[in-house]
């Protein structure tokens, strides 16, 4: 039976891996990159949230979210 084109791709992947002798990331710095990734995102959408806001209740609340994500970030 034929193997498809995704496995081909992925067990070349990690022969690759395997043959030059490249460590993997730690699991801390995977999670911490996951986690600036999902932090920025974010981010962007509350910004362009809060360029179309119009009441001031919900400008208020965005821009804390805002804030925080800021804060957030930087603690990495």
């Amino acid at each position: 039976m034929a193997r498809g084109w995704e496995s081909k791709s992925v067990e070349s992947q990690q022969t690759e891996d395997v043959g030059s002798g490249k460590k993997k990331a730690p699991a801390e710095e995977v999670e911490r990159a996951a986690k600036r990734a999902s932090l920025e995102l974010s981010r962007g959408r509350v910004m362009r949230e809060l360029e179309t806001a119009r009441s001031e209740v919900h400008r208020t609340a965005l821009q804390n979210a805002l804030d925080f994500l800021n804060e957030e970030l930087a603690k990495l």
